[in-house]
């Protein structure tokens, strides 16, 4: 696997620059994701989310992502390290190509997901004249209720970011301007956001 190969690559650059230094403290992932899984560390999750999520972007960019959907696909991976922490066994796999594995199903994903987007075009269109069924719209209202229900659980910063950014389709440097906060904040209170909205609406994806 390209993206595993390369968190491998990385990992081994790591380790030799580290030799010879003693050092008190260093980055190891598997104790970070262990102390996710074990008491829900947000600092480890910090840690875990500034080493990795720029090397999945980067990696996915190289693969033909485009920047904004490699972000997207970086944040949602690591988001999903949060969620499966206690999933991971160090004895099968390594971190990094954990991680990797992660990333590669969701851009497969989405993948999918855009194949189907394009058919289901094409069947709206062929099908423009028929009328919605009752229970299809019971179903879209209820699902939007829920959404917007799940929304209001949401801090005021970390609303006006998601409604930014998904809403109004705002990038991140967008809102981080039309917000004057730093870039990094407004990442921070995204990632926080999905991960509560996610939690919220699991039983509708």
């Amino acid at each position: 696997m390209a993206v595993a190969s390369a968190f491998a690559v990385e990992d081994m650059r790591n380790r030799s620059a580290a030799q010879g230094k003693q050092l008190f403290a260093l980055f190891d992932p598997n104790a970070l994701i262990a102390a996710i899984a074990r008491s829900g560390d947000r600092d480890a999750f910090d840690q875990l989310f500034d080493y990795f999520a720029p090397r999945v972007k980067a990696l996915l960019m190289r693969g033909g992502a485009s920047a904004e959907l490699a972000e997207e696909i970086a944040q949602e991976t690591l988001l999903s390290v949060w969620r499966k922490a206690v999933m991971f066994d160090p004895a099968k796999a390594s971190a990094s190509t954990w991680i990797a594995t992660i990333a590669r199903n969701r851009r497969i994903d989405i993948a999918r997901r855009e194949t189907r987007s394009r058919l289901s075009q094409v069947y709206e269109i062929l099908d423009e004249e028929a009328p919605q069924q009752p229970d299809e719209a019971i179903a879209g209202a209820e699902r939007d209720a829920r959404v917007r229900a799940a929304m209001t659980g949401l801090s005021a910063d970390q609303y006006r970011v998601v409604q930014l950014a998904f809403v109004e389709g705002f990038t991140h440097q967008d809102v981080a301007k039309h917000l004057a906060i730093p870039l990094g904040t407004v990442k921070s209170r995204l990632r926080l956001a999905l991960s509560h909205l996610r939690g919220k609406l699991e039983d509708l994806r």
